[in-house]
């Protein structure tokens, strides 16, 4: 706990030299701030990648020894069915406040935002043919688990390894020596995590020195109704998934907020939960859960629990077609709604998937993609949150499942 709190005060005092550093290149040296943000970044990326390295690997080998562990197959249907309940309903509350809170504060009306240049958008709206039905039902099946392995498609790697992990786990004891191989190789990838999670302030030091100079300090009022608004949004998504949180694990919830706000950090800073994959494996297993629960549920999680993207998704659409004057009826609304429902499931691995999938409703719904524009220059703050709360409706998705399980029962003290 003593290591986790220095990587906590190191990751503070980097987004603070961050901030700090980026801002006096902004103003002092604009001439070479594009230069400049480009390089620091780096430090972003380095971290991201050594992170990314290690995703693959852990969540087959996590997986596979979870399902093998549990044996019964019946309790595999059972945790899965738990698993996917939650994350069903968790997307369709989030996506019903986004819905409901841009409706009711309209941070698109009457807007004076002119979009002067959309060549910002335009790989954007490239990519929107990637989520056609056929092309998702295509993307949840690998043709080949090396391939999804090197492309980090999680969705693809885990249907691939509970498929593994079924078939493993009827071999019987003809199976148990792959099942302690597998368990020795997380073990050592968790071990890899302790090493890469140093990394961290570099990284979040690069990425927001980077912003700033890019930016500038303006950057955080551009827009300022549209970000006080979406802000308001991911405040009450948190509000409601502490409340049941609290129901489900009593006064334990502030134990495990204060095990994960390394993570939450860190997700904050880097605009990616899949950052944490790793260290949200190991500390929620300090927290108490049982491995089984947690190499089973975490990765169903980031491939179909991403409660603030969803969140964002029906917001920011419907922010779009009120600058365009666009009127959508509720029918039309609630229609979108479970069509983002469906299509931003599995894309977890995809670049910003939440834009892609914003820009391929809006097309659908008749409002003019190119609007992605508006938000494009704010949308690395914007992910900055929705990021963090990611990765707390993941962490309590696994704590709940866990809490669920009847031989799960959650100690009444920290293993950490």
């Amino acid at each position: 706990m003593k290591n986790n709190n220095k990587l906590f005060i190191a990751i503070i005092v980097a987004l603070i030299l961050g901030v700090a550093l980026g801002g006096v290149i902004h103003y002092q040296y604009p001439d070479g701030k594009a230069e400049f943000a480009k390089n620091i970044k780096l430090l972003g990326t380095v971290f991201i990648r050594l992170v990314q390295m290690i995703i693959a690997p852990l969540v087959f080998s996590t997986l596979v020894v979870g399902i093998a562990k549990m044996g019964d197959m019946k309790m595999v249907g059972r945790v899965g069915a738990k698993a996917m309940a939650w994350f069903f309903t968790a997307s369709l509350v989030s996506l019903s406040i986004g819905l409901v809170l841009v409706n009711w504060l309209q941070p698109g009306k009457g807007t004076s935002i002119q979009m002067e240049n959309l060549s910002s958008a335009d790989d954007l709206i490239k990519n929107t043919g990637s989520f056609s039905l056929e092309n998702f039902v295509i993307h949840i099946v690998p043709k080949s688990i090396f391939e999804a392995m090197a492309t980090n498609e999680i969705l693809q790697i885990v249907i691939f390894a509970i498929l593994f992990g079924i078939a493993l786990s009827s071999l019987g004891k003809a199976g148990t020596p792959i099942i302690k191989a597998l368990d020795v190789v997380a073990h050592i990838i968790l071990k890899m995590v302790a090493y890469v999670m140093w990394v961290a302030p570099l990284g979040v030091f690069g990425a927001v020195a980077a912003a700033v100079a890019n930016y500038g300090f303006e950057i955080f009022s551009l827009y300022a109704h549209y970000l006080l608004d979406f802000l308001i949004g991911i405040l009450v998504l948190w509000v409601i998934l502490l409340i049941v949180g609290y129901f489900i694990l009593g006064n334990r919830l502030w134990e495990l907020l204060k095990r994960i706000k390394s993570p939450l950090l860190i997700a904050f800073s880097t605009t990616s939960s899949e950052a944490v994959f790793p260290k949200l494996v190991e500390e929620l297993e300090r927290f108490g859960c049982k491995s089984k629960i947690v190499s089973f549920t975490l990765p169903l999680g980031y491939s179909f629990n991403l409660d603030g993207s969803m969140m964002y998704m029906t917001f920011a659409s419907i922010f779009i077609a009120q600058v365009y004057g666009i009127e959508m009826s509720i029918g039309e609304q609630l229609t979108m709604l479970l069509v983002l429902m469906l299509t931003s499931k599995g894309v977890a691995g995809v670049p910003r998937a939440s834009l892609i999938v914003i820009v391929a409703t809006c097309a659908m719904f008749g409002i003019p993609p190119e609007g992605i524009a508006l938000i494009l220059p704010i949308d690395h703050f914007c992910d900055m949150a929705r990021s963090m709360t990611n990765v707390l409706g993941n962490a309590l998705a696994t704590t709940a499942v866990d809490k669920w399980e009847p031989d799960t029962e959650l100690p009444t003290e920290s293993l950490g």
